[in-house]
């Protein structure tokens, strides 16, 4: 028996089954120049497999609207002026020229210190891997095939390996690559079904057809376990089983803290597909909306009728609540089709608030794209990054310029609309009540305040175990942000990781927090946490 200890937990559960070795395929591409003749033919052939692909996309986006946002990759204008720019000019070959395209534009995301946005990488790669699939006519396994019960283990999976999983035999997912914040987590948890990512050389110690027990929410591997082992994990699985049975009884339940106060459970996306995998969460709402995805993943910044479309959406799926937070880009978040001058310390620097002030042009057009799309339901304008309460005023000035040229056009929006700031330096929290004078509603940002207020850099492994938002000073400012909030009589959230984590509930209940925003997977767990205070 061979037993494994891993920390990332991307969805819970226990499960017992034979392991599924899901081997990857070749798919090197061939590195031949072209000639000159034969230049079009590649960039013809581009083309044929580029529609082929879509069109394959177009049926996966029917069953799953992540597919949705793929097909916005695939058919990026930038992915394909460097794949017919590398056919053009470096004389690449069809296969070398998608797939060093794809690299280029995934390490974008790769490079990123945010997991969330680093994980996209994997969507990039995906659409990479149909391309060269299709170049190459390739077949690989064939997922939807499994017909028994079985534990996939894999190098890495794709969205579109996962979404032909049938959760009925797919009792678990274990990858050596991957995050939890990767589609593959976000699907996982959808469907239900255990999963651990990042466990390193596990395909080394599997064959196919060995037993494998496993206990995602502990991080506990064990691979042909005996007696008291595997006993043991039997009994874990009967328990876990009546657990989900139990847990689905609460979903139906609003957030109620058994002393009486109604408490909201909103979820954190980054596009509307996200939003439709969640509705049958039973949530109030999005507590967090990042914009930023329609600036990373465009050929230019988005005009007002692109953002409002998407916006209006997203109030039309969630009448009761969506709160956008304008443009959160600088850092480790760069666009390819405009460049930011190279910072020390980017995160320090020139990004956030401070781009949308610098840039008025660009931060108006994504607030009367917001304005409009508050007609269709009940949307909040948030801002992030401030460390001023001049800042916050000037953001409200701009947000009234726009309202005011919204009239005389006779554009419909929500008059009362409701705009408010993430809670995330420690400016913020030592002007907390200066700020609640000014602000409608605070959501407090657990991760940057973390990283912040104890000056730990979560992206470096060699300090990571300092970085603790259960740290007495995070949870005094925490207090601290919900007092003066309180005082004014204003609403206070928390969009940050901490959010969905089940041990912080009481915690966060008892200092009065009114709102909890998280991934969609994690709802279940936090709602019993509060109906059960």
């Amino acid at each position: 028996m061979t037993e494994m200890k891993v920390e990332k937990t991307a969805s819970r559960g226990i499960a017992i089954a034979p392991a599924y070795i899901y081997r990857e395929v070749d798919l090197t591409p061939d590195t031949y120049l072209v000639e000159e003749s034969k230049v079009q033919q590649e960039e013809l052939q581009f083309q044929e497999v580029k529609q082929a692909v879509l069109a394959e996309l177009e049926q996966l986006s029917q069953e799953n609207p992540i597919f949705a946002a793929h097909m916005a990759i695939a058919d990026d204008y930038t992915l394909q002026e460097g794949v017919i720019g590398r056919i053009k000019s470096g004389k690449r070959n069809v296969q070398q020229a998608i797939a060093e395209t794809v690299e280029e534009v995934a390490e974008i995301f790769g490079q990123m210190e945010d997991e969330y946005m680093r994980e996209r990488k994997a969507d990039v790669l995906d659409i990479g891997k149909r391309f060269l699939l299709k170049c190459k006519k390739i077949t690989v396994q064939d997922l939807a095939a499994i017909g028994e019960p079985v534990i996939v283990v894999a190098k890495d999976l794709f969205p579109s390996d996962t979404v032909k999983m049938n959760p009925e035999f797919v009792k678990g997912i274990i990858t050596e690559e991957g995050g939890v914040t990767s589609h593959v987590s976000i699907m996982a948890k959808n469907y239900g079904i255990p999963a651990l990512t990042g466990v390193s050389g596990i395909l080394e110690k599997l064959k196919s057809g060995n037993l494998i027990c496993m206990d995602a929410g502990s991080g506990r591997i064990a691979i042909e376990p005996e007696g008291a082992v595997l006993e043991d994990y039997r009994k874990r699985l009967e328990a876990d089983l009546q657990e989900q049975e139990e847990i689905r009884k609460y979903r139906s339940m609003e957030a109620v803290t058994p002393g009486g106060k109604r408490i909201s459970l909103c979820i954190n996306v980054g596009n509307t597909e996200e939003i439709k995998l969640a509705l049958d969460k039973n949530i109030d709402g999005v507590g967090l909306f990042r914009t930023e995805f329609l600036y990373m993943e465009n050929t230019h910044f988005p005009t007002e009728e692109e953002q409002f479309a998407v916006y209006k959406e997203a109030a039309e799926l969630c009448p009761r609540e969506v709160t956008i937070r304008t443009l959160d880009i600088g850092g480790d978040k760069n666009l390819p089709y405009y460049e930011f001058e190279p910072e020390e310390n980017p995160f320090l620097g020139w990004r956030a608030i401070r781009i949308s002030l610098d840039m008025p042009d660009l931060f108006r057009t994504q607030l009367r794209a917001i304005l409009r799309a508050s007609a269709f339901g009940h949307i909040r304008i948030m801002f992030p990054m401030m460390i001023s309460v001049e800042e916050l005023v000037q953001a409200k000035e701009m947000v009234e310029q726009c309202k005011e040229e919204l009239r005389k056009e006779q554009v419909a929006f929500d008059e009362d609309i409701e705009t408010g700031m993430m809670m995330e330096t420690p400016a913020s929290v030592l002007l907390a009540e200066d700020f609640a004078r000014e602000a409608d509603f605070f959501s407090i940002g657990t991760n940057d305040l973390t990283q912040y207020i104890l000056a730990v850099d979560r992206g470096n492994k060699k300090i990571a175990s300092r970085y603790d938002s259960f740290h007495p000073a995070v949870v005094k400012a925490i207090a601290a942000i919900i007092c003066a909030g309180h005082k004014y009589n204003r609403k206070v959230g928390m969009c940050g990781e901490l959010a969905g984590d089940v041990n912080a509930v009481p915690k966060l209940l008892e200092l009065g927090l009114d709102e909890f925003s998280m991934s969609a997977g994690n709802i279940d767990y936090v709602r019993r946490a509060i109906l059960n205070g």
